[in-house]
C-alpha cells in the first residue's frame, strides 16, 4: 500500500492485533508451523478486522460530516 490514510493505517493496526490474538489462542508464532485451514482462517480474520474497522472509521467520519453541514433552508 502506497500512501496509506490515516484510517487505513488504523484499521492496519487492528488487523495485526485480530491477527496476532488468533495466533496467539493457536499458541503458535512461526507462520511456518500453520496448516492450511489455520493460514486461511489467519488471512480471513485480518482481512475481516481490516474492512471492519475501515467501515467504522468510515461510519464516524460520515456521522462527523453530516453534523457539519447545514441543513438547506428550502
Amino acid at each position: 500500500m502506497i500512501d496509506p490514510t490515516p484510517n487505513e493505517c488504523a484499521a492496519m493496526r487492528e488487523a495485526g492485533k485480530a491477527g496476532g490474538a488468533y495466533l496467539e489462542s493457536l499458541q503458535k508464532t512461526d507462520l511456518v508451523t500453520l496448516t492450511g485451514a489455520e493460514w486461511d482462517s489467519f488471512i480471513e480474520i485480518i482481512i475481516t478486522a481490516y474492512c471492519d474497522h475501515l467501515r467504522e472509521l468510515a461510519a464516524q467520519d460520515r456521522a462527523r460530516i453530516n453534523g457539519m453541514t447545514p441543513e438547506v433552508p428550502f
